[in-house]
C-alpha cells in the first residue's frame, strides 16, 4: 500500500530534497565539511575539545606502511579496522579476538594477517572511501560496550544516531547488528534501528528493512523494554558536538561504553532519513520548532527543551508503521 505526499506531509515527514535544501544546504557550510567526511580529522577534534572517542591504536596511510600492521596491532586482544573517509558502515571489519596468527570476527569467521592486509590495502587505494579517493586506515580499540544493551544486538556493538539541528537534539535511534548485517549496526544492510523517546531514552519503535519489528531477530528479545543508560549525558555529548564543528544539522554517532559511559564514534553533515521511520514521526514539525529558538543557550538548556517539547511514549499502530515504511 503507498501513500499519497499528503500523507507524508501530516506525518511531518521530510524527504531527500528539503533536507538537502532547507536544512543541510542552509545550515552546513561547505568548507566544515572536511571536519566531519574525514573521522581521523573528527577525532583528533574531539579529542581537542575533550570528548570521548574509542582509543585510537594507530593509523597506516601508505601501502609501504602495511607492513607495519602487525606491530600496530600486538598486544590488542581486539580492534577495528576502519576507512578515515568511509561511509555507510563500508569497510569497516572488526576483529573481537586474536589466537595465535588468527583473528576472529565476531561471527566466528577467521583471518589470517595477509587478509587484514588486503583489507587495509583496499582501504588506501580507495575503495571505500566517498568519491573513491586514497583514503587512510584507521585502527581503533575495541569497544566494550553496555552489556545491559547485549540481548538487543547479535554479534556487534550497537549504536546511538542522535540528529542535532541548531545545537538542539531532535531525534534519536539505536541500530542493532544483526546476523544478515554481519555484526555491523547499519540499517541498510540489515541491523535493526529502534525510535528512543529524546526524553527518556526508552525504545519507541522498531524496524528492519523499512518494516516495523518488536523483536530482535536473531536474539527474540522483544525491543520495548529497550532503554539507553546514561541518556542526559549522551544527549549532552551529541548536543555539544554543535559547537565542536560549527555544523547546524549533523547526524552523531554514539556508543556506550561500560567503563567510559558514552563515547563518540563519527559525525555525520549528511545524516539519512531513515530515523523517521524508527520513531514513526518525521522531523518537520521538531526542526521547525527549533528554529524558532535561540541558538545561544548553553548545551544543558537545549537538551531540557528538547526533552520537554519531543517526549514520546508508546509504539505507533502497525499499520501507520507499515504506511510510513513504504512510502
Amino acid at each position: 500500500m503507498w501513500v499519497w505526499p499528503s500523507q507524508l506531509r501530516r506525518h511531518d515527514i521530510i524527504g531527500m530534497n528539503r533536507r538537502n535544501i532547507r536544512y543541510i544546504g542552509r545550515y552546513n557550510k561547505r568548507r566544515l565539511y572536511p571536519l566531519v567526511d574525514d573521522k581521523l580529522k573528527t577525532k583528533l577534534l574531539a579529542e581537542a575539545h575533550g570528548i570521548t572517542t574509542p582509543p585510537l591504536i594507530g593509523t597506516v596511510s601508505t601501502q609501504f606502511e602495511v607492513k607495519r600492521l602487525h606491530d600496530l596491532i600486538a598486544g590488542h586482544g581486539g580492534f577495528v579496522i576502519k576507512p578515515a573517509k568511509g561511509s555507510g558502515g563500508k569497510g569497516i571489519l572488526v576483529i573481537e579476538a586474536v589466537e595465535g596468527d588468527q583473528f576472529l570476527k565476531p561471527s566466528g569467521a577467521r583471518l589470517g594477517l595477509e587478509d587484514l592486509h588486503r583489507h587495509v590495502s583496499n582501504i588506501l587505494s580507495g575503495l571505500y572511501s566517498l568519491g573513491g579517493t586514497p583514503d587512510v586506515a584507521m585502527i581503533e580499540g575495541l569497544i566494550q560496550f553496555d552489556q545491559t544493551l547485549a540481548k538487543y544486538t547479535y554479534e556487534g556493538v550497537p549504536d546511538v544516531r542522535v540528529i542535532v539541528f541548531r545545537g538542539y537534539p531532535v531525534m534519536a535511534m539505536i541500530r542493532l547488528s544483526t546476523a544478515v548485517s554481519d555484526g555491523k549496526a547499519n540499517l541498510h544492510q540489515g541491523a535493526v534501528g529502534v525510535g528512543l523517546d529524546i526524553a527518556t531514552g526508552c525504545a519507541v519503535r522498531g524496524v528492519q528493512f523499512d518494516r516495523s519489528r518488536r523483536d530482535h531477530p536473531d536474539t527474540g528479545h522483544e525491543l520495548s523494554s529497550l532503554r539507553i543508560s546514561d541518556w542526559n549525558s549522551l544527549l549532552e555529548l551529541a548536543a555539544g558536538c554543535y559547537e565542536m564543528t560549527g555544523l547546524g544539522y549533523l547526524g552523531t554517532d554514539m556508543v556506550i561504553d561500560r567503563t567510559h559511559g558514552p563515547m563518540l564514534l563519527e559525525l555525520n553533515a549528511r545524516p539519512g532519513l531513515a530515523i523517521q521511520m524508527a520513531n514513526g514521526e518525521g522531523l518537520r514539525g521538531r526542526l521547525e520548532l527549533v528554529e524558532k529558538q535561540s541558538d545561544r543557550l548553553s548545551v544543558k538548556e537545549r537538551v531540557a527543551f528538547a526533552q520537554r517539547h519531543f517526549a514520546r511514549q508508546g509504539e505507533l499502530q502497525a499499520s501507520t508503521g507499515t504506511a510510513l515504511a513504504r512510502s
